[in-house]
């Protein structure tokens, strides 16, 4: 961060801040009138009384900022958020004043447009957004037919809601009214020197290959306190464009010349074997699952990480129809081809053939299933149908 102050007449006016934000530099003045202090302790009247101080103070410039970088980069609403949470943290940092922090956070992301509420608790200040989506692993609460999840819930753990009384802070701000969304449709695209390279080593038959696949460590912190959202929208997270031309190309130069099941059983086994295996447990401590540019950057990935990352290879280099197949311990993939192969899964009328993505006891091919597996039953949690063709996506 680089801070600049800004003095007319001896008077401190305006901080002028400026910090890299993955593919630009966001630069913002903050002016004095909006450098708002928590009176006392945090209470419904504290937070009252900073709402109004924010709204009427000179905050329209840097709201203009943070809407017109969201608007030039094309930001989902998750990474706008980062922006947002970042811009805050500039302004007063979380280590020395959480509250103060996080009413920075609220306020500029209900005057975005964003349905934004506060509730109030055990000293605590909890950060709910308005979303629509399936989202399995975060705290919320029900209003007038509406759903608010805890954006803030990373930073204090586990909080029982049950016993822990936590009140609303009514507070009206017009205009904040659309739902949030959790799906991430675009990378940044990182400044280049960003990027590191990551050998990767893979055989196929008896011939060695090697890839140099450009990553960049920004993805972590994009996903760090990312939930666990739909498959649909986990499936579709796209690679940055640097990671997409380090890998893509040299994928589609390796199978040319391959049959269409052929290039797909390449694909399955470079996903199955180029990677380390580990699970979450061990990995992470919890359940965590990783994009395909995460499992690209990450040592080591269990079966969710390398079943999003053959999606995603199969969709980008021949989008062929899919299900994502979940089992009681394990996730895989059955892609459907012109002739189905080995044992085949009946779903709404079309046979899709297994492609197994994780290391299994057995060397599997095409068309095969674990034995752990074969006799234990399985919901269809996701189907891809390439546009154009007749049926469409569905999510289970």
């Amino acid at each position: 961060m680089v801070l600049f102050l800004s003095v007319s007449s001896g008077t401190l006016m305006a901080q002028n801040y400026s910090f890299e934000f993955y593919e630009g530099t966001f630069n913002f003045e903050l002016d004095r009138s909006s450098n708002v202090a928590i009176a006392g302790e945090l209470s419904q009247q504290s937070v009252s009384d900073f709402y109004g101080e924010m709204e009427s103070s000179n905050y329209q410039p840097l709201l203009a900022k943070l809407l017109d970088y969201k608007e030039k980069y094309k930001l989902n609403d998750w990474i706008y958020y980062q922006l947002i949470r970042k811009t805050a943290q500039q302004i007063s940092p979380k280590t020395e004043d959480y509250h103060r922090y996080t009413l920075y956070k609220w306020f500029f992301l209900a005057k975005s447009g964003y349905d934004a509420r506060l509730g109030i608790g055990n000293d605590r200040l909890i950060f709910y957004v308005r979303n629509d989506e399936n989202i399995n692993d975060i705290p919320f609460f029900m209003e007038d037919g509406y759903k608010y999840m805890c954006l803030n819930i990373p930073d204090y753990g586990k909080i029982d809601f049950v016993r822990e009384k936590v009140i609303p802070a009514k507070i009206y701000v017009p205009g904040a009214e659309m739902a949030f969304s959790y799906k991430v449709t675009r990378m940044p695209d990182f400044k280049p020197e960003t990027y590191t390279q990551k050998d990767i080593n893979f055989q196929y038959g008896q011939r060695s290959y090697h890839f140099q696949v450009k990553v960049n460590p920004a993805v972590e912190g994009i996903f760090a306190n990312y939930p666990g959202v739909d498959f649909e929208s986990y499936f579709n997270i796209p690679l940055s464009s640097e990671t997409y031309s380090s890998l893509i190309p040299t994928l589609r130069k390796n199978i040319h010349g391959m049959s269409q099941k052929k290039g797909v059983d390449y694909l399955m086994r470079f996903t199955r074997y180029a990677f380390l295996y580990e699970n979450d447990d061990l990995n992470f401590g919890k359940e965590k699952r990783l994009s395909a540019e995460q499992t690209l950057f990450s040592k080591s990935s269990d079966c969710d990480d390398r079943v999003a990352l053959f999606f995603y290879l199969v969709k980008e280099i021949y989008d062929l129809p899919m299900i994502a197949l979940l089992y009681p311990t394990h996730i895989t993939m059955a892609v459907q081809f012109d002739k189905p192969t080995g044992r085949s899964i009946l779903y709404n009328g079309v046979r899709y053939s297994v492609c197994e993505a994780t290391p299994q006891k057995e060397d599997l091919r095409i068309g095969q299933i674990a034995s752990d597996y074969r006799n234990v039953s399985y919901d269809v949690v996701y189907q891809y149908q390439p546009s154009g063709k007749s049926g469409k996506n569905s999510i289970n």
